[in-house]
């Protein structure tokens, strides 16, 4: 499938604000002149717009810029199970690299713009870069922590713990990027977040509207703030009885 990231932009990692999240501090300016020849920039890309498709032949990751991606699997019986959220600074397309074929299909929830990192090109200058190379591979970690983390939120018993817990992860995800931690408006869906906590859609909208009840958040749509972090936290990290 033919990448849809086209029309490359004048930026680059030396004047990127995301690039202290995606690459390593230590490279020094000579190291990031060559990740600039390796790494593709397009236009933003539009809102519902496949970046690719489960079965597609693996060949890059991609780190956002601005925006935000989904990613999901279709089960045995069809329907969409969502196997991750992305945010600006982070990485994705792991998926494809263990038989070189993506298991996950992609897509942006809103306007989106990306770097591409040709995975072939990146690992030969990673070879000479050892620093490089190390973080990649902690942020490959990191990856599979994410999905044990998934498994562990869907094991939680509650839907109000499972809410809880995905508004921290959105919080403590944008404060890594000096945004605020209390006030961010949500990329996704009230049905996109039930299918990837394992709720109906109608749960999500009772949940967010007990928070609202509890003093916990503020809620106008997709527009959150948090009102009270340390309840929001003890209720997703709830001991069970």
């Amino acid at each position: 499938m033919r990448s849809p990231i086209l029309n490359i932009q004048p930026s680059n990692c030396h004047n990127c604000r995301m690039s202290a999240l995606c690459l390593p501090l230590a490279l020094d300016s000579s190291s990031l002149d060559r990740l600039d020849k390796v790494i593709e920039r397009g236009r933003p890309i539009h809102k519902n717009k496949y970046i690719f498709h489960g079965g597609d032949p693996f060949r890059a990751v991609y780190a956002i810029r601005s925006g935000a991606v989904k990613s999901f699997c279709i089960s045995d019986d069809g329907s969409e199970q969502v196997t991750g959220f992305y945010l600006p600074g982070e990485i994705f397309g792991w998926d494809g690299i263990d038989n070189n074929t993506h298991s996950n299909t992609a897509t942006t929830l809103e306007t989106t713009a990306l770097c591409e990192i040709p995975f072939a090109r990146f690992e030969e200058i990673s070879r000479t870069m050892p620093i490089l190379q190390k973080h990649f591979m902690r942020l490959m970690a990191k990856e599979l922590t994410s999905d044990q983390e998934l498994i562990g939120l869907l094991a939680k018993s509650s839907a109000e713990e499972r809410v809880a817990s995905l508004l921290l992860s959105l919080s403590s995800r944008l404060k890594r990027q000096h945004l605020s931690a209390t006030q961010f408006r949500l990329p996704m869906s009230r049905a996109d977040i039930g299918n990837y906590l394992g709720l109906t859609v109608e749960t999500v909208s009772r949940v967010f509207s007990r928070f609202q009840s509890f003093d916990l958040i503020l809620c106008d749509k997709k527009e959150i703030e948090i009102i009270n972090l340390n309840g929001l936290s003890a209720l997703a990290h709830k001991p069970k009885v």
